[in-house]
């Protein structure tokens, strides 16, 4: 676009490289601080400043400028318009800047303020710092005259010339969007696969996703929604010009949008009278065309001519949430303009190698494909369209007997409608390869095979090291943003390499506890009292407390069969399920038991109905497996019982021998050693016991217990937004179903206006420690709950005084001791357990939504990592 006339309001790309031109004193410096945003403008005279500490030292010129396109590399691949001021009087000054809009498919702009040369020289006059003879500004003044004509040759696709200053000061700048820029359109859309003339098919899948005829619009929708056709309308089938004709019209009413196909670009150039060659299917749309009467094959000539010239590249919508593209759109690609987009566009990537069928290797950029963005494309006819790293293929090859597919969206739900024949027989074969041709590696079946990996699960095996290591960044729903360090990173991956469970069943780790506040009470290091006044001063007006089980946390992956743990997480095996740790390990050493254990599982969720109840073939559940020992067996016997055993054989000949002494030296100071000795030995008694209630052999099935408390998620669910209350209560049903394997939890409401039921819940903690249990966890009544302060603990445990004695020693109740215990700090904590909470939280939805599975560890392995973090050794 050029004006050789200055008009009032000058437009330019929202997103762009916009070059001010003039010689020195035209006022681009003032131009640029009128225009635009302080962080746009890249001036050379700022940058000669910062490597130089003097704008006009002309030596720096060159570090300068390099800092000018360092600077406008970085804005430009962050997608911000930039603006940079200098002379740019020559061609070779300019292509350098030309390059870079290239590199980042961006147009550029020149804004050119041709000012008299003699004002230019008295602005120059009056600044001190700009004493330089007027033969500087008429050399520029010259080389600007002679080059300007040359712009547009050059490359820039818009040019404003402002000839004076009255000009400049009647300009106004209105910053426009690029034709592919439709964020603000969120839809509903039904997209819409390559239909390649295959009109009856195309008829039939509108009226199966509830279009209507209609006489203007062709087909509308009782409800709004829109088609979006994905290119690739004409050639090879039996009615051409019907979709051709429908896609226009419903273009024209407002009922679709189209992006363009590479069929529709060949099929525009013979209707321009252009050479090309009558194959691929063209010669189909071109008998349709030709056996059309004068005047209406002119008419329609003219009307697909224009239809297809007005049809852009690609279209970003849905606050840049979905892309489409006949052959899809790397993410750096999206929302930018160049031929090498719109290249990309219409025919994708290529390898530059031919196949046995004579046809281009397609370069896989899905799988490399990192955006944000959903893509949905066409262009490379497939059997069955599936996900594959945020992208879809709509393309079915209904053409070649195949299938008609569209996407609802934001749905995702595919609807295809099968081909009546074929009408056109494929150069590659459509149909699935055999068995024998897609082993892989290790007997593993790629994608495409039926029963075995999805594309996604195939391309979810590997997991690139650089997306899991070094500093991380990782956005959730619940917490914009956590930040991993590196070094904790590394910790996690040695625990996902060395220890960790088949990582494709590591959709969840459970998040670290916080303890309640410090006890008033004295004799107390925690009490329910504190823990019960957090959430009421969080603004909560009821929480749950919940029975803490002394077990091992246990995470239950189990789905309905080993076929439905291939389909859903790609693993193949005699399991149907997984037991895992907190962090990620094998629950069972001995996998006959694990499986043994998950079809005891299956048959009860059989039994309860939840496999139809719930819709689902798989659940996430988190629980507490029993006994402590099971897991625990080597840590009781080398550290607590080895602690008892010794502490109470040392102390009983210890006392033994003071009240020999006590008899023979009847002191005070004896009696009182021997008081001392005594009480200790009591403590180590009490050590002792506090464990035992939880240790039993366990050596077969019938030994274990499983006591869930939460259903994490299930196909299409995540629980997030269910009660506590709810979850006991349907999980209880299990360990009705089955007694012998399920222990359900006890629990109590607490409405904090009504203070009978606080003192009931913590008369209940003194009767549960009292008979030896371990304490409660109190959590707000909404899994996810916010407070006067935002998010609150997902939970808050309250142990008992007996129990606290394994994590702090026998003797921690001692008067010192406990001083010290009470000066612990949980800021640290409760940051932390927020963090882990809202990673395992995203993790369960990403996986839900069928992420990429790597999106998925992100989350798992950050939560790993904050694991490491270090907390108050008092917590």
């Amino acid at each position: 676009m050029t004006r050789e006339q200055a008009p009032h309001t000058l437009k330019i790309p929202e997103l762009s490289l916009v070059l001010l031109i003039g010689v020195s004193g035209s006022g681009k410096s003032s131009f640029a601080a009128k225009h635009f945003l302080p962080t746009e403008v890249i001036s050379s005279d700022f940058c000669r400043g910062l490597v130089a500490d003097n704008p006009n030292d002309q030596s720096a010129t060159h570090d300068a400028f390099e800092l000018v396109y360092t600077i406008a590399d970085k804005r430009l691949a962050a997608g911000r318009l930039s603006v940079i001021d200098a002379t740019h009087v020559q061609p070779d000054a300019r292509k350098q800047a030309l390059a870079l809009a290239k590199k980042h498919h961006v147009l550029p702009v020149a804004i050119v303020l041709k000012m008299p040369e003699r004002l230019c020289h008295d602005r120059n006059a009056q600044r001190p710092d700009r004493q330089f003879g007027p033969h500087v500004v008429a050399n520029q003044n010259r080389q600007l005259r002679k080059t300007l004509s040359s712009l547009k040759q050059e490359g820039f696709r818009y040019i404003y010339v402002l000839n004076s200053p009255e000009e400049v000061e009647q300009v106004k700048l209105e910053r426009v969007k690029l034709w592919t820029d439709k964020r603000d359109d969120a839809g509903p859309f039904d997209i819409i696969g390559d239909v390649h003339g295959c009109g009856d098919e195309l008829e039939l899948l509108l009226a199966q996703l509830g279009y209507m005829r209609d006489a203007e619009a062709g087909y509308r929708h009782p409800n709004g929604r829109r088609v979006l056709f994905l290119g690739d309308l004409v050639d090879r089938g039996p009615r051409v010009l019907d979709c051709l004709r429908l896609a226009m019209q419903m273009v024209a009413a407002g009922t679709a949008l189209c992006v363009p196909g590479n069929h529709e670009q060949k099929f525009q150039r013979w209707l321009r009278g252009k050479n090309v060659k009558l194959n691929h299917g063209l010669q189909q749309s071109v008998a349709e065309v030709e056996a059309l009467p004068e005047p209406e094959q002119s008419a329609l000539r003219k009307q697909a001519d224009r239809f297809i010239d007005g049809l852009v590249s690609h279209l970003v919508l849905d606050q840049g949430q979905l892309v489409v593209a006949h052959a899809g759109m790397r993410a750096e690609l999206q929302n930018r303009s160049s031929g090498r987009v719109r290249e990309f566009a219409l025919y994708g990537e290529t390898t530059g190698e031919i196949d046995e069928f004579g046809l281009p290797v397609r370069a896989n950029w899905a799988a490399e494909y990192r955006g944000r963005a959903k893509v949905v494309y066409g262009h490379t006819p497939v059997p069955q369209a599936e996900w594959l790293n945020g992208t879809i293929c709509l393309d079915t090859g209904c053409v070649f007997g195949g299938k008609l597919t569209a996407l609802r969206y934001p749905e995702q739900e595919l609807v295809s409608v099968p081909a009546a024949r074929v009408y056109c027989e494929p150069l590659r074969p459509l149909a699935l390869p055999t068995e024998a041709e897609l082993l892989g590696s290790g007997g593993t079946l790629r994608p495409g095979s039926e029963g075995t990996l999805t594309a996604q699960q195939w391309d979810d095996r590997r997991l690139e090291l650089s997306e899991i290591t070094g500093k991380q960044i990782i956005e959730t729903r619940l917490k914009r943003q956590i930040l991993i360090q590196a070094e904790n990173n590394a910790a996690a991956l040695e625990v996902l390499s060395r220890f960790s469970v088949d990582p494709r069943w590591l959709i969840y780790l459970p998040p670290t506890m916080s303890p309640c506040e410090t006890a008033a009470d004295p004799d107390y290091l925690e009490h329910p009292r504190e823990a019960l006044q957090y959430y009421r001063s969080q603004g909560l007006n009821e929480v749950i407390c919940q029975e803490k089980h002394m077990g091992s946390r246990a995470v239950v992956v189990i789905c309905r069969s080993t076929q439905v743990a291939q389909q859903r997480f790609g693993v193949s095996g005699e399991t149907p399920g997984c037991i895992y740790t907190r962090t990620g390990r094998a629950f069972f050493k001995d996998p006959a038991l694990e499986i043994a254990f998950l079809q005891r599982l299956i048959q009860t969720l059989t039994q309860a109905q939840w496999w139809e109840r719930f819709e689902s073939d798989w659940f996430c559940l988190d629980a507490e497996l029993l006994p402590w020992s099971a897991k625990a067996q080597e840590l009781i016997y080398q550290q607590y019982a080895a602690v008892g055993a010794s502490g109470q054989a040392a102390l009983a000949q210890t006392n033994a021998l003071l009240r020999q002494a006590q008899t023979r030296l009847p002191t005070s100071e004896v009696s009182a050693l021997l008081a001392r000795f005594e009480a200790r030995q009591t403590m180590v008694q009490a050590f002792a016991q506090a464990y035992r209630p939880y240790c039993w052999p366990v050596s077969q099935l019938e030994d274990y217990k499983l006591a869930p408390f939460q259903i994490l998620a299930s196909e299409g669910k995540v629980y997030s937004d269910s009660s506590h209350r709810w979850q006991i209560e349907t999980l209880a049903e299990l360990a009705q179903a089955d007694p012998g394997l399920f222990k359900a939890t006890a629990w109590k409401m607490v409405h904090y206006d009504q203070p009978e039921s606080v003192e009931a819940a913590i008369a209940w903690w003194h009767s549960l420690t009292a008979a030896g249990g371990e304490g409660m966890v109190i959590k707000p009544l909404q899994v996810v709950s916010q407070g006067s302060k935002g998010y609150v603990q997902p939970g808050v445990k309250c142990r008992g005084r007996e129990y606290l004695r394994l994590i702090y020693s026998p003797e921690y109740t001692v008067p010192e001791h406990l001083a010290r215990l009470k000066k612990r700090g949980l800021g640290a904590k409760r940051s932390l357990a927020l963090r882990e909470f809202a990673l395992g939280q995203e993790a369960l939805e990403r996986f839900v939504a069928r992420a990429p599975l790597r999106e998925v560890h992100r989350c798992v392995a950050g939560l790993l990592a904050l694991e490491s973090e270090p907390v108050d050794p008092r917590l």
